[in-house]
């Protein structure tokens, strides 16, 4: 009889008994992949299907210290069915726009985000919606080595008190100290091009330097960090800013803190700064 059924599935009985003798192997096999997914899938319920592959085996190893083969969580995630939500890239984005009305600077950076750390910090601002459309700006600074957002400032205004306050927690983060070859990066929006904040921005130590016209890759970094951002904080839940600015202090936190990246050699951006100080 097992040579007939051999016959009909097109198996030979060797390789039949062979699947048999394993029966114990393949049960232990998936107890561990139940196992491994019910962490997995604690992390990933914990940040809200964000959380990719590199993401999740970062989290197990800095977290939880369980080493875990990045092609075994691919093969967890498609077994289980756990996809991750992927911020799709917006083919419309609108380029920055630049303005002749005050002076700009040459792009000293031309590109080069990785540095020293303290060295590169990049700027930028953008707009977020509460519950009731209220429109609401977020001002960053963005240290392009370390990844570290050192300075934000949140406000309902687009006047230059905006630029001027975030400067002012920069300083305050930095605790005065400011890298001898400090360069301050933007684009060349009304704000930066001020020949009040380009004063300002001299007084502190910086250099200055711009992106240029209608080039929004030239400050990608942070550029970036706010697509991540805004897919991972609703903004539009929010009915107060004071609520909305809760929610950002958090998202700071985490992200400085507890958001390990793969290129930052599966550490936090705060991680890493110390291990570059420390090299």
């Amino acid at each position: 009889m097992v040579s007939y059924l051999c016959g009909i599935a097109g198996v030979k009985r060797k390789s039949y008994y062979a699947w048999l003798k394993a029966e114990d192997k393949r049960s232990k096999r998936e107890q561990r992949d139940e196992e491994d997914y019910k962490l997995i899938k604690q992390i990933y319920d914990k940040r809200n299907k964000r959380d990719g592959g590199r993401e999740i085996k970062m989290k197990l190893e800095n977290d939880y210290g369980v080493i875990m083969n990045l092609k075994k969580i691919f093969r967890l995630t498609r077994k289980f069915n756990i996809q991750s939500i992927i911020r799709r890239k917006n083919p419309y984005r609108r380029l920055a726009k630049a303005t002749q009305k005050h002076k700009t600077c040459p792009n000293v950076l031309n590109r080069k985000f990785v540095q020293e750390p303290g060295v590169v910090l990049l700027t930028d601002i953008t707009y977020l919606y509460l519950e009731n459309r209220t429109k609401v700006y977020l001002s960053c600074v963005k240290d392009g080595t370390t990844r570290e957002i050192l300075a934000y400032h949140l406000s309902t205004s687009l006047e230059m008190g905006i630029v001027y306050k975030t400067l002012d927690n920069l300083i305050m983060s930095l605790d005065g100290n400011v890298h001898p070859e400090a360069l301050l990066h933007s684009d060349q929006g009304v704000h930066y091009t001020h020949p009040e904040y380009r004063k300002r921005v001299k007084e502190l130590g910086f250099t200055q330097s711009m992106s240029r016209k209608g080039n929004c890759l030239d400050n990608a970094p942070i550029e970036s960090f706010f697509g991540h951002f805004k897919d991972e904080v609703d903004a539009t839940t929010c009915k107060t800013v004071a609520e909305l600015r809760g929610k950002i202090e958090d998202y700071m936190e985490y992200y400085n803190s507890a958001r390990y990246q793969w290129g930052l050699k599966k550490m936090t951006p705060e991680q890493f700064r110390g291990h570059l100080l420390a090299a």
